[in-house]
């Protein structure tokens, strides 16, 4: 219940800002992994704790239990409390010729997969995607077009690690959905995924990818997050 203030004799009840709150829940078929995610909002930050099925299977336990705080578009910290490690990410961004490119730096403490990543905007239709890792010394290349009459998003790469192109290709349905569909030459990977902002179910994601060769289940992730305020 808000206060009640005393102004000129009369009483003037204020109003508590609201909290927005995140839960995420997410299955992965093929690690055979289940996990929530809590976010709540702190000024310009998210305050975010997580867990994981292995954090209760053997009674509770740190195992798959992690903290974290986020700035979006700026920073992001985790810490995974079972084997006291960190992970930085950072953001940033510049103009090169008048066009914005965005930077994206991410340190895992105790790994050697320090990566880093840059996006130059060309414009709305446009983008070009780098990423490098110190981890394999070799990166790769996405280009990012999207057909505006069509609401078509057409993403050929390639991999400098494994040599291999991959390519995707999403579209925006007029119920509002995301659809896309991918292709991974390197372990010959098909993927499909399916985003809905349902009106009374609320946000959802569906990621399913199958084996090319054999034309068996890969895997399969559902994800479901749930908004509100308090």
């Amino acid at each position: 219940m808000a206060p009640a203030v005393a102004k000129g004799g009369q009483q003037v009840r204020m109003t508590m800002p609201k909290t927005k709150t995140e839960l995420k829940a997410r299955y992965d078929t093929g690690g055979q992994v289940a996990g929530l995610t809590l976010a709540v909002a702190a000024g310009d930050l998210k305050l975010k704790g997580s867990v994981t099925d292995s954090t209760f299977i053997n009674g509770p336990s740190l195992e798959g239990m992690s903290i974290g705080v986020e700035k979006p578009g700026h920073f992001l910290f985790d810490y995974d409390l079972a084997h006291q490690s960190a992970r930085f990410q950072f953001m940033t961004s510049v103009n090169v010729l008048g066009k914005p490119l965005k930077l994206t730096y991410i340190h895992p403490q105790k790994r050697n997969a320090t990566l880093v990543e840059g996006s130059l905007v060309w414009d709305p239709r446009n983008k070009l995607t780098a990423k490098y890792s110190f981890a394999t010394e070799k990166g790769s290349l996405k280009y990012t077009f999207l057909s505006t009459p069509h609401d078509v998003t057409v993403e050929p790469g390639f991999d400098f690690n494994t040599n291999a192109w991959n390519f995707s290709l999403s579209k925006k349905l007029f119920t509002g959905d995301n659809l896309k569909a991918s292709y991974d030459s390197s372990n010959t990977v098909l993927g499909l995924e399916w985003i809905r902002d349902d009106k009374y179910f609320g946000p959802f994601k569906i990621i399913g990818s199958v084996d090319g060769k054999e034309m068996k289940a890969h895997k399969l992730i559902l994800e479901k997050t749930w908004n509100h305020e308090i």
